[in-house]
C-alpha cells in the first residue's frame, strides 16, 4: 500500500467540502454556537460511553483490525493516534468524532459485512475525516439537531439561535465532507474497486447474498443516475430528498452512487496522479492532523440581545462547571 509522509489534508480535500464549510461558517449564529459547547455537550459524555459500553481496539483486542488501523495511520500520516472502538450494533456504519480526543467507532454490523480490503477502505475514510478536521463540526451538527428537536435540557437556551438555514448549512457541509474522506480511502487503497465495493455494501449489501453483488453493475447504475441528475426537476426532487424541511429530517451523506461518480472523476484527474507521484501539499511542523480550521467572522451578526443572553448563559455554565470541578 502507498504511504504519504507529511501529507496535508489540503492535498486531497474536495473543493465542494471547502465551499460548503465556508458557507456554513458565514451563516449568522455559527460562531456563537461554536465557541463553548462542543466539549461539554458531546465529546466527554461520548468518550465515557464508549469506554463503558464498547470494545477499545488495540494490539491484544481485535488485533487484526488494529493492524489495519495502524497501517492506515501510517499511510495517511495521522498522529497522535485516535482511539478506535467497536460498538455492538447491527447498523452498518462507522463514525469519527471528537476534537480534544478524536475517536473512530466501527459497528459490528459493518465488521460482519466487509472483507479486509473493504474494512481498510472504511477505516481510511474515517481517518480522512479526522485528518481534515471534520470531527468538531460533525459534533456541532449532531448537537444542533438535538437542540432543535426539543431537547431543551441540553441546549442551555441556544435552540433559538439555531435557524433552519444554519441547520441546512450543517447538513450540506456534512454531505460534501464525505467526498474528501472518500479520497483519503482511495489514496490508502490505491484501487477503486475495494473503495467502490465498500460503498456498494453500505448502499444495500447483504452478507448472505454477497456473492450476487456485481460492482460493474453498480458502476453502470451510477452512470444512469448521472444522466437522471441532468434533469432540472430531478435536481429539485433531490434537494427535498436531502432536506425534508417539513419533518426536520436531513441526509448526512450524499447518495452512494453520487459518491462513486465523484471518486471516479478524481481518480481520472491529473490532481490524483500528482498526489500519487508524491507531489502533494505537506502539513506544517505542528502535526499532521488538521484540527484547527480557521473560523472567519460571519458577514452578519445576530441581534445584540441574543448575544448578551448567550454570554450570560455561557458564564452561568462555566460557573457550574467550575463548581463541579471543585467538588471532585
Amino acid at each position: 500500500m502507498p504511504s504519504y509522509p507529511g501529507i496535508s489534508s489540503e492535498a486531497f480535500r474536495h473543493p465542494l467540502d471547502r465551499q460548503a464549510e465556508q458557507a456554513l461558517r458565514n451563516v449568522p449564529g455559527f460562531n456563537l454556537v461554536a465557541r463553548k459547547f462542543v466539549e461539554f455537550l458531546a465529546e466527554r459524555p461520548r468518550f465515557v460511553y464508549l469506554m463503558g459500553n464498547s470494545i477499545q481496539v488495540g494490539p491484544r483486542q481485535y488485533a487484526n483490525i488494529y493492524q489495519i488501523y495502524r497501517d492506515c495511520l501510517r499511510d495517511l500520516d495521522v498522529y497522535p493516534e485516535p482511539d478506535l472502538f467497536v460498538s455492538q450494533s447491527p447498523i452498518v456504519n462507522a463514525v469519527a468524532l471528537g476534537q480534544e480526543r478524536p475517536s473512530i467507532t466501527l459497528n459490528t454490523g459493518l465488521l460482519d459485512l466487509m472483507n479486509e480490503s473493504e474494512l481498510r477502505s472504511v477505516i481510511a475514510h474515517e481517518l480522512g475525516h479526522i485528518k481534515c478536521g471534520h470531527t468538531t463540526l460533525s459534533q456541532m451538527a449532531i448537537w444542533a439537531t438535538m437542540a432543535v428537536s426539543g431537547l431543551a435540557e441540553m441546549t442551555f437556551g441556544l435552540s433559538g439561535l439555531i435557524t433552519s438555514g444554519l441547520l441546512m448549512a450543517f447538513y450540506e457541509w456534512l454531505r460534501k465532507a464525505e467526498l474528501s474522506a472518500d479520497r483519503a480511502a482511495m489514496l490508502v487503497l490505491d484501487d477503486t474497486r475495494p473503495v467502490l465495493h465498500s460503498m456498494m455494501r453500505m448502499a444495500g449489501g447483504s452478507a448472505k447474498h454477497a456473492h450476487e453483488l456485481n460492482l460493474d453493475e453498480f458502476i453502470r447504475q451510477s452512470e444512469q443516475y448521472q444522466q437522471l441528475d441532468q434533469d432540472g426537476l430531478n435536481q429539485v426532487y433531490k434537494f427535498f430528498l436531502y432536506n425534508n424541511i417539513s419533518t426536520g429530517d436531513f441526509l448526512t451523506h450524499p447518495f452512494t452512487v453520487e459518491r462513486a461518480i465523484y471518486l471516479r472523476e478524481w481518480v481520472a484527474s491529473e490532481e490524483y496522479r500528482q498526489v500519487r507521484a508524491g507531489n502533494y501539499q505537506r502539513a506544517d511542523a505542528t502535526g499532521s492532523v488538521d484540527v484547527n480550521v480557521a473560523q472567519p467572522e460571519p458577514t452578519q451578526q445576530p441581534p445584540a440581545e441574543d448575544v448578551d443572553d448567550l454570554r450570560r448563559q455561557i458564564e452561568e455554565l462555566q460557573q457550574q462547571i467550575d463548581q463541579i470541578k471543585r467538588s471532585q
